[in-house]
């Protein structure tokens, strides 16, 4: 399973916002510039988080962009189902077309393998991703 360019770019960006946390706000400008995304991919970012509710967008003087909670509240789920929709391996768990549903025996399951991804996504703050690493 990959994640599509959009929903890793959308984890890049959310640690790059992280980093001016403590009331620090930035642009979307600012985030492609560090990030080095291109302002409309940042953009089209900032759009979707900010309807998913996970990064707060303020006009005019002194305004910007910060985190609508804090880093610690934020998942990688929270930010992939931000972009993509919900966490599903396959299609055929939202009701999708599938060529042998009628014979199959797996589909009951897809929803247990489906919450345990997200679990596992969920159990990994934004803190931990946007922490810099130390070289050895």
């Amino acid at each position: 399973m990959r994640l599509s360019n959009l929903a890793d770019y959308a984890v890049v960006a959310m640690c790059a916002a992280s980093r001016h946390c403590g009331g620090g706000k930035t642009s979307a400008a600012e985030l492609a510039a560090e990030t080095g995304l291109p302002v409309p991919t940042v953009q089209k970012l900032v759009s979707k988080l900010s309807t998913a509710g996970l990064l707060r967008s303020t006009r005019g003087a002194g305004g910007g962009l910060q985190l609508a909670r804090p880093a610690a509240a934020i998942t990688v789920a929270d930010i992939v189902e931000a972009v993509e929709g919900p966490i599903a391996l396959t299609a055929c768990v939202e009701g999708a077309d599938c060529l042998v549903e009628h014979d199959c025996s797996v589909k009951p399951h897809w929803p247990v393998v489906n919450e345990a991804l997200r679990g596992a996504l969920a159990a990994i703050p934004l803190t931990q991703l946007a922490r810099t690493r130390e070289i050895a």
